[in-house]
């Protein structure tokens, strides 16, 4: 897919999460469980959130008596809305995409961006470590294993029966032995993929 259809894609996927979760759709858990990754960076988001309702009348205020063309404070009020809301949608992406367990395997996603199942098959054994990782980026490789970052860590280790090469957007397409995500609820998470692998094993 194209770096412009990518954008198109995601400012859809976007809007359509707004939508949902301002209609307050149930999350669909594909039959599975479901574990979220927010807690580390709500209070980030909250503020970025409080600032841009509170930027709206100010950067408002300061157009209204430096520019004197009536046009221009509609254009930036416009721009102001839509920069909220569209925080917002990024939000209910995250809130409404998260990491599944399910019979098929274990399903890690970040938002509507990044969604990867690793078959139960595939995976050896899973288990809480937390990491502290120097980049904040969401998705990083490093030597043989893929990152799936929420504030700079991950706090769950999935190691793998062999390596694969997954459909991750940003990754380098290099195959893999361990992929390394955070959620909220680490110890939650992990019991509950071992309950399908010693299922799986039987």
């Amino acid at each position: 897919m194209s770096l412009l259809r990518r954008a198109a894609a995601a400012e859809a996927a976007t809007w359509r999460n707004l939508a949902l979760w301002v209609s307050r759709r149930p999350v669909d858990v594909h039959g599975g469980r479901a574990f979220g990754y927010l807690e580390v960076v709500k209070p980030i988001l909250g503020i970025f959130l409080v600032l841009s309702v509170v930027e709206i009348p100010i950067l408002d205020l300061i157009v209204k008596h430096v520019i004197p063309w009536g046009p221009a404070r509609l254009i930036m009020l416009a721009l102001s809305v839509w920069g909220l809301l569209w925080m917002l949608g990024f939000l209910g992406g995250l809130i409404r995409h998260p990491h599944l367990v399910v019979a098929e395997g274990l399903r890690i996603r970040m938002g509507p961006g990044l969604d990867v199942t690793v078959p139960w098959a595939d995976i050896a054994s899973i288990t809480k470590r937390y990491r502290s990782m120097p980049s904040s980026r969401s998705v990083q490789v490093e030597d043989g294993a893929l990152h799936i970052v929420v504030g700079s860590q991950t706090s769950i280790d999935v190691r793998l029966r062999r390596p694969l090469v997954l459909d991750v957007p940003r990754a380098t397409g290099e195959a893999v032995d361990e992929v390394r995500l955070y959620a909220d609820d680490s110890d939650g998470l992990v019991r509950a993929a071992r309950d399908h692998l010693e299922a799986y094993a039987e």
